[in-house]
């Protein structure tokens, strides 16, 4: 059977609205098209990006700008919703019977097997990994999802892909009723997202609705947050510290080894040096894709190959270059303050001089306090640029210098003028982009434009 046929469950009738001209909307739309099904565009800003470019692609569907209450809800059998639309505050809640994301709508026609992973932090790097790890096994992959191209797109594009292995945001995942995964992984949990999901607990239940007709799971043996609600779904558990029985991966010295390996229980399978990426945050990471890899039924020898050939993604702790003695790295991928927690530990610990450290940008109304102690213990000095830099100033205060700044540009001619030979200049911002940059991406792209002129020694 064609992995683009339909699962067993009926198609509503009746035409379709799809909400959000996202990336999402757009593979939301361009699915439904190439199925040749009938369905309304809406957003509900009046000038979204992309919208000359949808009317162009797309100029027999009849498209409504603005407040969802204009449109008759009542007369759509289904409502597609791309993830980045608040359903309560776009008005949808009542129609949540009629609700289904782009996520759901893959899964209704996917028969292929799927890995899902999700996570606060990591959840891109360990997508690469299972990815690279499964094509290394000569598996025909389709990797995606909130990492490069949208779920639909790749069911679109390799719709006989022998897996479909996705990273999945909470946003993806609040509206899925189940997900049916072959493995789900789930690797972490730090504030992130409250402005959407209200607090931890709805953030969380976002993230777990993973676990949703899973066949099997992993999870973070050291963040029982990650753990399923259902004591009867099987789970294997990774660790950065030493294997609690056999079902469980992490780092520990086997017999006979004079460092630390990565291991299976008390079976040693790789050194930690033979590790592409650096850092222990890194660690974690490539036991969790090791785990999903073996429940998927990978082998071991591939495995190792790739964790000893892949040194990250960009904008994940990337070495951009050292100069005068000081390193910078970009670590714009850090929006969240658990994933510069990870960064921080990650490069503070072994370096010979301090960091300085670059954040700032939209903090989603997350609380900075946990940055204080690791900082004070790593750092010079802490620069703070963008939107809710006083919100980070003030939650430093008292801990180590700080001096607040407006863009990063600035951040890094302060941070030039005052790192010495040793130290390390960390751009991990806590935040999100969105006050002064695109996406992560373009703020990571100018942290390297700005070091490949050297303009961060301009007065």
């Amino acid at each position: 059977m064609s992995s683009i046929s339909q699962r067993a469950n009926d198609l509503p009738a009746g035409p379709r609205l799809v909400v959000g001209l996202g990336i999402s909307g757009r593979a939301i739309a361009r699915f439904l098209r190439a199925r040749g099904e009938a369905f309304v565009m809406a957003d509900t800003r009046s000038a979204p990006p992309g919208l000359e470019a949808f009317r162009a692609d797309f100029p027999e569907v009849s498209l409504h700008l603005g407040a969802l209450e204009k449109l008759d809800l009542d007369a759509f059998s289904e409502i597609a919703v791309s993830p980045g639309v608040d359903t309560v505050g776009a008005g949808l809640a009542p129609y949540r019977h009629k609700l289904v994301g782009e996520i759901g709508l893959f899964r209704r026609y996917c028969q292929a097997p799927l890995v899902a992973i999700t996570g606060s932090n990591a959840k891109s790097t360990v997508t690469t990994l299972v990815g690279e790890m499964a094509r290394e096994a000569g598996l025909d992959v389709a990797v995606g999802g909130n990492l490069g191209e949208a779920a639909l797109d790749l069911l679109l594009d390799r719709p006989e892909a022998a897996w479909f292995v996705l990273e999945l945001s909470s946003f993806q995942l609040e509206s899925l009723d189940t997900l049916d995964a072959t493995c789900a992984a789930f690797l972490n949990l730090s504030e992130d997202h409250l402005d959407r999901h209200g607090d931890m607990a709805g953030y969380r239940a976002a993230k777990a609705r993973i676990f949703r007709g899973a066949e099997r799971a992993v999870v973070n043996a050291e963040d029982s947050a990650t753990w399923p609600d259902d004591p009867q779904l099987p789970c294997v558990r990774f660790t950065r510290a030493a294997p609690a029985g056999t079902n469980e991966w992490g780092v520990a010295m086997p017999a006979g080894a004079d460092t630390p390996w990565l291991c299976r229980g008390a079976e040693g399978l790789m050194p930690v040096s033979e590790l592409a990426m650096a850092g222990r945050h890194n660690q974690a990471n490539a036991l969790a894709a090791a785990a999903i890899g073996e429940a998927m039924g990978l082998p071991w020898a591939g495995m190792r190959q790739v964790l000893r050939r892949f040194a990250g993604l960009p904008h994940r702790g990337e070495v951009v270059l050292e100069r005068h003695g000081v390193r910078w790295i970009n670590d714009s991928k850090g929006t969240n303050v658990g994933a510069t927690l990870a960064a921080i530990a990650g490069v503070g610990e072994g370096l010979a001089g301090r960091l300085v450290w670059l954040g700032g940008g939209v903090g989603k109304g997350a609380d900075f306090t946990p940055l204080a102690p690791p900082l004070a213990r790593h750092a010079r000095e802490a620069v703070v640029f963008g939107q809710d830099a006083e919100r980070l100033a003030a939650a430093l205060a008292g801990h180590l210098p700080v001096t607040r700044v407006e863009t990063l540009a600035e951040a890094m001619r302060r941070a030039a003028a005052i790192a010495e030979p040793g130290d390390c200049v960390l751009l991990s911002p806590a935040c999100a982009s969105l006050d002064q940059f695109p996406n992560y991406l373009a703020r990571g792209a100018a942290f390297r434009e700005i070091l490949a002129q050297g303009q961060e020694a301009t007065c």
